[in-house]
């Protein structure tokens, strides 16, 4: 593809050109691009750090980046229920569930392969036993299937909302009504596009009941559930009633509360998941308790 800088490009990087006019990749596999050489500069190959002079022909080759495939690595993971068809673990707060654009390792398929060995195939290679996801500072309660067959039909008890799906979440703000119900679709955000929101009236149903299990003066601990799974759902919908998920800046969150200490991730967690075991059709709920850092700065509350 060809670019041309115009005069309000002089001076800018190179990587900072590319980056505004090819908004759909990644800084990081622009820069890889460059560097390989597949970004000449009126014919030329330039560093990243190349200042543009304005009126240049940038011509861009891209390139596939290399397909993604899950490998075992030796990491922790808790196992709170296992049977020949599903895994229920507790995944902590800043782990991905799986890889993707700017993460191949670290992540909880990696950990899953190396303490099962093979899981279900069924989402493809890079998404082993997959059937949902968390968010990555979400933690609690995660389902994976063992083989494909279970995989098939926990999806269609996901796409059926015959899952249950119950959160706690401390959010800022005092909830005034006991209990609720938030019915508003959930888009893409037009400016922010690393979230989503609540606040257009279009896009996509969402449903989000919850109750209110402690207020205090600038805070409401709420046990939630949620109908659908839509992206970043409760994040979004207690944001657009004014009360973001404490620790969740990215949503309208503040930084810092005074008198407590920094919170260094989401009070969000996926405290209990239930559903019907993909071969006897007996009911199973598994319940993960709330994270120990958790616990302890809701004490601080007291």
């Amino acid at each position: 593809m060809l670019l041309e800088a115009n005069s309000e490009d002089t001076g800018k990087r190179l990587d900072v050109f590319l980056q505004e006019r090819l908004p759909e990749y990644s800084r990081s596999r622009l820069q890889q691009w460059v560097k390989a050489g597949r970004v000449r500069v009126e014919g030329a190959a330039e560093r990243p750090s190349y200042r543009l002079r304005g009126g240049e022909a940038v011509e861009v080759e891209p390139a596939e980046p290399p397909p993604l495939k899950a490998i075992p690595e030796d990491l922790p993971v808790r196992v709170l229920y296992e049977d020949a068809d599903v895994v229920a673990v507790d995944k902590p707060a800043g782990m991905v569930v799986h890889a993707g654009a700017g993460c191949r390792t670290g992540t909880l398929v990696n950990a899953l392969l190396h303490r099962f060995g093979a899981l279900s195939g069924a989402g493809g290679e890079a998404r082993p036993g997959i059937v949902h996801r968390l968010d990555r500072h979400t933690s609690g309660v995660l389902l994976v299937a063992r083989h494909d067959s279970a995989h098939r039909r926990l999806a269609g008890q996901f796409a059926a909302r015959q899952v249950e799906k119950i959160y706690l979440a401390l959010v800022h703000g005092r909830v005034k009504a006991d209990a609720g119900r938030i019915e508003k679709p959930i888009t893409r955000d037009r400016v922010r596009r690393v979230r989503m929101t609540a606040r257009l009236a279009r896009g996509r149903s969402a449903l989000t009941e919850y109750r209110v299990l402690r207020r205090w003066e600038h805070f409401t601990l709420l046990e939630v559930r949620i109908r659908t799974g839509r992206t970043h759902q409760i994040r979004a919908h207690f944001s657009s009633l004014g009360h973001p998920v404490a620790g969740d800046r990215l949503y309208g969150a503040p930084a810092r509360v005074a008198g407590r200490p920094p919170l260094e991730r989401f009070f969000l967690h996926a405290h209990r998941i239930g559903f019907a075991q993909p071969s006897t059709g007996d009911p199973v709920t598994v319940v993960s308790p709330l994270p120990a850092e958790l616990e302890d700065w809701l004490q601080g509350l007291l």
